[in-house]
């Protein structure tokens, strides 16, 4: 092996690692999984692993955690009778009052509340979402704009979002976002100066809100790699994405997309 091979190898080896490590994570979701324990699986120090694992994936490894889990009441939530207080005891969430407000900033929405907006969710018809302006969320007249291309392999029907993150896990409520009616160009406007993580999910037509949480789903996925910067108004980065479908180290999508 020549010596320009070991940086790739090495890099592919802990990608493996992380890959492992987030199926054990997927595997005990209602079990508790201490950092030593990710370790463990993935052979390595906790300080090591932690390190690998936020060079991969650009949060710490416990954060990712507890966003899977949220994604899995989310889903409990909107698939299951069961109640709040029964998700948040098996989640091994310590109190509900915790797990509400917890739920709340980073979904988007109180449980409850999320339960009614999904079985009252109607997809957009995409022919009222003639241009990337329709549903361009903008609350504050700053300078600033963002465009870019979202791209899909083979063909796609359905709508697409297009979301600015303030880390690289679609939670909470994004900084600024669009939904577009297709795949291609997107205008975001009025984005203040930040430094950003650009995610755009397409939503394939469903007939009913549960299917958008099944693994078989369909949903395409891409989410910059980089921040993206906008300063005095003006943008730097990439800015375009091609969507793939979902993989093991996407980031879970906590927000409460497309219900919200």
């Amino acid at each position: 092996m020549n010596a320009s091979d070991w940086p790739i190898s090495t890099a592919e080896t802990h990608r493996l690692t992380v890959e492992r490590v987030i199926r054990a994570m997927r595997e005990r979701i209602y079990q508790p999984l201490s950092l030593e324990d990710m370790a463990d699986v993935a052979h390595l120090s906790p300080y090591h692993f932690s390190r690998v694992f936020h060079n991969i994936i650009g949060v710490p490894p416990g954060e990712f955690l507890a966003a899977l889990r949220l994604e899995e009441a989310k889903r409990l939530l909107l698939t299951t009778s069961l109640s709040v207080t029964d998700i948040c005891f098996e989640l091994g969430y310590a109190s509900l009052g915790s797990f509400t407000t917890r739920f709340t900033q980073l979904v988007g929405a109180p449980p409850r509340h999320l339960r009614h907006l999904a079985q009252d969710f109607t997809p957009p018809a995409l022919e009222s979402l003639h241009n990337s302006n329709t549903y361009s969320f903008c609350s504050v007249p700053v300078k600033g704009c963002f465009l870019g291309r979202v791209s899909v392999p083979g063909t796609f029907t359905g709508f697409v979002f297009v979301g600015l993150f303030p880390k690289p896990l679609p939670q909470g409520q994004p900084i600024r976002c669009t939904l577009l009616s297709t795949a291609g160009r997107y205008f975001i406007k009025c984005v203040p100066d930040g430094r950003y993580y650009l995610l755009a999910v397409a939503f394939p037509l469903v007939e009913k809100h549960e299917e958008f949480l099944s693994p078989d789903a369909g949903l395409l996925l891409g989410m910059s790699q980089e921040p993206l910067l906008i300063h005095d108004g003006k943008m730097s980065g990439q800015a375009n994405l091609l969507l793939h479908p979902l993989c093991l180290t996407d980031p879970p999508i906590v927000f409460a997309l497309p219900f919200l």
